[in-house]
């Protein structure tokens, strides 16, 4: 029997550090918003895929206007996000019903590639969860107060998204009282007495926080049109 997929991608970002006026997942990148780029990579994956975008109530007029702009017509279901990501994730969870297996992805991660989307669904369904992430590039040090000490990068992982997890195991997770220290999914699963399982991710799958990474993203965009 086929295992229902789910996307849940929350896109509650507000372009600060960007210094943008417009929320950054509504930024044009290779004339199309961020966030449509980030929807059409997981139907590239599959078009059977379900996907409950999380957005500010605020900021559905906005992205309604955009579909209409750039006709985008692919079927989603629209949730209203929380005040903190956590409460965002949360109200998407409530959307889906039934089990079956969903990926948590940012919004502002454009870039995430098939083939990562594939792995995290595929491993998922083996171990119950399935978290992108990749290995440091740079020498690292871990600082106090008076103190700088190197650490071994080896031992340490960048974490992404997709971070993808058996549906009622998340949902029992996102149960708890919120905690404004576990700042992603895997850290609510393990918090709640789950063991995370990791998996190569990729360095192009960037998240857009900072005026650099939209130089990057559609310099990645275009060297991936040219290569078709």
């Amino acid at each position: 029997m086929n295992t229902s997929e789910y996307a849940l991608i929350v896109a509650g970002g507000k372009g600060t550090r960007i210094k943008s006026k417009l929320p950054k997942q509504f930024i044009e990148l290779c004339g199309l918003p961020i966030l449509m780029h980030t929807i059409l990579a997981f139907y590239r994956y599959s078009s059977s895929i379900k996907i409950i975008l999380v957005l500010p109530e605020d900021d559905f007029e906005t992205w309604q206007a955009l579909c209409k702009k750039h006709n985008f017509t692919h079927s989603l279901i629209l949730q209203k996000g929380g005040d903190s990501r956590f409460q965002s994730v949360k109200n998407g969870l409530d959307k889906i019903e039934g089990d079956g297996l969903v990926a948590i992805h940012d919004g502002v991660r454009p870039l995430v590639s098939e083939d990562i989307i594939g792995a995290s669904f595929r491993l998922a369904a083996v171990h119950q969860c399935a978290v992108a992430s990749v290995r440091l590039k740079d020498s690292i040090r871990i600082t106090d107060q008076d103190n700088t000490k190197a650490m071994d990068r080896s031992r340490f992982r960048l974490i992404q998204t997709p971070q993808t997890f058996q549906v009622n195991l998340i949902k029992q997770a996102y149960r708890m009282k919120e905690d404004p220290s576990l700042t992603d999914d895997a850290s609510v699963a393990e918090h709640s007495g789950h063991t995370i399982s990791l998996f190569e991710g990729s360095y192009e799958n960037i998240k857009i926080t900072t005026p650099e990474d939209l130089i990057v993203a559609e310099a990645l965009i275009k060297l991936r049109a040219a290569s078709y």
